[in-house]
């Protein structure tokens, strides 16, 4: 009888008992088994998705800790940033790769054979605990020592040259477009849900407090609202996505084919005409715009308790827009919000103090820009991603 074939996502619930944030995260990220790789690795598609790579055969021959373990290693490289960012200024790309493995592995006690452990093996002399720049800083001396007084640092003692990478780091940083910021906004948002699961269920599993306090203090950051507004019109592009052979599918590599996309998005741009958004945000909202018109177009939709259809416009890059108020009255976001569900737009963005009482559901995406201080105290309570976009902006 043939051996049954391994497949790592029947597995993954029973490997993260007991560690709930990482199940949490493991829920958000595709695992496609390849061949083509030793034992694992994480890398970005050109949407902006994780994907975690794995050898069945390698998995099939580990126990359920070194398993739980490998598992652990290839998403901490994506919460630690190793895949969309941290990359330091270097061509020496082996010793970034080792740096980044032993900063991981600092937190894992059950990896199997072939692992780069601080404090063990080719890397005794080194303190666990450190990051992967501080890492890195200690090998490229090593290097260069090596590289100064022949080969071996000591007797039995293996050149860097020598050491065998433990998983696959191909692609980081090599992304183009736009994917890079899209994947880390794509990032902040499922680590912030695995973080609330875990939260909730009382206990973070083998997350060790310093790891908590710097996820934890990474979520908290300001959010810069020039990405966020890229990445909501880039997620809000739907059709005509078609497949072509000749090219890649990065996410799926030679089991789907690539895509390429036709069309842009067409977005709503709705503007409360109650006094709250000043001509300062407005300019800066615009400006913004003005960048991102090669990959959508928008429309203007002045609002108050009704939609001033007469003055609704198509904005075009390149046109400079002097905004006069055309209403006067209160606010009612239910108004926009009808007319864009009836227009079949891709994305719905509102600019506003959120004044107003909760509308109604929206077809498509909807985002609300706001003041920093409407964005921390808005009048109702939301899941749509809220943004407040800062009084210096654009200038």
């Amino acid at each position: 009888m043939s051996q049954k074939k391994f497949d790592l996502n029947r597995h993954t619930a029973r490997l993260l008992m007991g560690e709930p944030f990482f199940a949490a995260l493991s829920r958000r990220i595709d695992k496609v088994e390849s061949k083509a790789l030793p034992t694992a690795g994480v890398r970005l598609d050109p949407d902006g998705y994780f994907t975690m790579l794995y050898n069945p055969d390698y998995f099939a021959g580990l126990c359920d800790e070194e398993m739980a373990d490998v598992l652990k290693h290839e998403f901490y490289h994506i919460i630690f940033e190793h895949v969309t960012g941290r990359l330091p200024g270097t061509e020496v790309t082996m010793l970034w790769n080792f740096a980044t493995d032993l900063a991981i592995n600092s937190h894992l006690k059950n990896l199997p054979e072939g692992a780069l452990i601080p404090g063990e093996g080719d890397f005794e002399d080194l303190a666990p605990g450190l990051s992967a720049e501080q890492y890195h800083e200690v090998l490229k001396k090593r290097q260069k020592k090596e590289d100064k007084e022949g080969s071996n640092g000591g007797e039995g003692e293996r050149s860097l040259g020598d050491i065998n990478e433990f998983d696959n780091h191909e692609g980081w940083g090599e992304s183009e477009g736009a994917a890079p910021q899209i994947a880390k906004e794509r990032l902040k948002n499922i680590v912030k849900e695995a973080a609330q699961e875990a939260s909730a269920s009382g206990s973070w599993g083998t997350i060790s407090a310093d790891v908590k306090k710097d996820i934890m203090s990474r979520l908290d950051t300001v959010v810069d609202w020039k990405k966020l507004l890229r990445y909501f019109i880039k997620t809000s592009q739907k059709a005509d996505k078609s497949s072509t052979v000749k090219r890649l599918n990065r996410r799926y590599p030679y089991l789907h084919p690539g895509r390429k996309t036709s069309r842009q998005a067409h977005i709503a741009i709705s503007i409360d005409q109650s006094g709250s958004v000043d001509d300062g945000m407005l300019a800066a909202f615009f400006a913004e715009l003005n960048k991102l018109a090669e990959i959508a177009s928008f429309t203007v939709i002045p609002f108050d308790t009704n939609v001033s259809e007469d003055n609704i416009f198509v904005w075009k890059k390149g046109k400079k827009i002097k905004h006069k108020r055309v209403l006067s009255g209160g606010t009612c976001f239910d108004a926009p919000t009808v007319y864009v569900n009836e227009r079949g737009f891709d994305g719905h963005i509102i600019l506003t103090d959120m004044y107003a009482p909760k509308p109604k559901a929206s077809k498509c995406q909807r985002m609300w820009m706001t003041t920093p201080s409407c964005a921390k105290n808005p009048y109702f309570e939301t899941k749509e991603r809220v943004v407040g976009i800062a009084q210096d902006a654009g200038h």
